[in-house]
C-alpha cells in the first residue's frame, strides 16, 4: 500500500479505517494487524448485497470478515473519530477477541442503525455510533428513495 493513501504511515491494531464509497457515504473497519506480512482489516460486509439490492436498507446476510486491506480498498484513512470523547477499548484484551468471536457469524446489516461504521465503533469504544448517518439523513432519504419503488412489486406479488 501506498503511503500517501494513509492518514499516517501505519495504521496501529484497533484504529478504525475509512474506506471512502462515494462523496455521501464510505466503508468501515477495523485494523486488525498483519498475517505473513499482510495488513487486514475486520469489516461489516453484506453477503446478499451482491445479487439484490438491499431491502429498505438492510442486509440480512452479512457478516464480519477478516480481509487484506487492500482488498477492501486502495485508498483509507485512519477515523478514531470519538477517542476524545469515548476512550478506545484495549485491542488484545478486548477489540481482537471481539472481532475473532464475530467473524462468520451472521449479522443483520442495517444502513440506519447497523452499518458498518457502527460495527467498527461497536468494535473500538463499546458502542454504536455512525456520524455519516446524522450528517447525511437527507442523502439517506434519497436512497430509500430509490430503493422502494425496486421492491414494490415483489412485495406486491408476496416474493418477498
Amino acid at each position: 500500500l501506498g503511503l500517501t493513501n494513509l492518514s499516517h504511515p501505519k495504521p496501529f491494531p484497533g484504529d478504525i479505517l475509512e474506506f471512502p464509497l462515494n462523496k455521501y457515504f464510505s466503508h468501515f473497519g477495523i485494523y486488525y494487524g498483519e498475517r505473513d506480512g499482510v495488513p487486514y482489516v475486520a469489516h461489516l460486509t453484506c453477503r446478499d448485497s451482491e445479487t439484490k439490492l438491499l431491502l429498505f436498507g438492510r442486509a440480512l446476510k452479512s457478516e464480519v470478515k477478516l480481509d487484506p486491506v487492500e482488498l477492501v480498498g486502495r485508498k483509507y484513512k485512519v477515523r478514531n473519530l470519538l477517542d476524545e470523547v469515548h476512550p478506545p477499548r484495549d485491542f488484545y484484551s478486548l477489540v481482537k477477541p471481539a472481532i475473532d468471536d464475530m467473524i462468520g457469524r451472521d449479522v443483520t446489516f442495517d444502513i440506519l442503525f447497523h452499518n458498518s461504521e457502527h460495527q467498527a465503533t461497536l468494535f473500538r469504544y463499546g458502542l454504536k455510533k455512525s456520524t455519516q448517518i446524522c450528517c447525511h439523513w437527507l442523502q439517506i432519504e434519497k436512497v430509500y428513495a430509490q430503493i422502494l419503488p425496486t421492491w414494490k412489486k415483489p412485495f406486491e406479488k408476496k416474493k418477498l
